[in-house]
């Protein structure tokens, strides 16, 4: 079980101020080993709980609050990362663990008994409150991700982008999963993650936008059905 306790700011960006950020990014942070070109590919599978606890506490802005999420790097994976999010303020507390494709298909399936085989209190943990509460899948979310990252005080900046999504089918192993668009192809979802404080020379690079922060949930914009039924 990895387990990363972080402070994570957003911002909302155009795709010109991306190109720029990320070459002025590009001059002084190292290029994560997996974000060559535009990125990555991220597919992430969020569980809520039948009465949507998650989705209502984030819209809603409780402090202390958490999601579930079976994350992938796309249909050619051959593992999965169960991870469990919880907001404390203004820190990010995230545990991982990572899981084989049988077990991963049968979390994707609802048979979260695959998770009593880990043993890990973490995974014990998981199936606990998955069960306890009914979770079920409820929305999948794609995109592309560039990522800077430098060494002191563990600092990431993301760039994600081409954000789409699907609540009908759930298999994120799929090559045929079928996506819409969830959110302007022509803006950019800009994250900041660092620990305790952000160096100065990052901080001026991305001030240099003039962009405020931003409360972005990758899993709201997601749930375009439950925005129907409420709004």
């Amino acid at each position: 079980m990895d387990e990363v306790l972080r402070q994570e700011k957003k911002y909302l960006i155009s795709l010109d101020r991306y190109y720029y950020l990320s070459r002025q990014l590009s001059r002084v942070l190292e290029e994560d080993t997996h974000s060559s070109g535009d990125g990555y590919l991220i597919r992430s599978l969020y569980y809520d709980d039948i009465d949507d606890t998650d989705y209502e506490e984030k819209i809603n802005g409780v402090e202390v609050r958490k999601k579930i999420r079976l994350r992938n790097y796309g249909p050619y994976s051959t593992t999965a990362k169960l991870e469990l999010k919880q907001k404390q303020g203004q820190w990010q507390k995230k545990r991982s663990l990572p899981l084989d494709k049988d077990k991963a298909l049968e979390l994707i399936h609802g048979n979260y008994t695959a998770l009593l085989e880990c043993r890990s209190d973490f995974a014990d943990e998981c199936f606990g409150i998955m069960s306890m509460r009914c979770y079920r899948p409820k929305a999948v979310i794609t995109y592309n991700r560039k990522v800077y990252v430098a060494k002191e005080n563990e600092t990431r900046i993301t760039f994600d982008h081409n954000i789409r999504g699907s609540e009908s089918f759930f298999d994120i192993f799929s090559s045929d999963l079928v996506e819409n668009p969830i959110f302007d192809p022509c803006m950019v979802v800009l994250e900041v993650k660092y620990n305790n404080f952000l160096l100065s020379y990052i901080k001026d690079i991305i001030q240099s936008s003039n962009e405020s922060e931003r409360a972005i949930s990758k899993y709201c914009l997601g749930r375009s059905l439950l925005d129907n039924y409420y709004w």
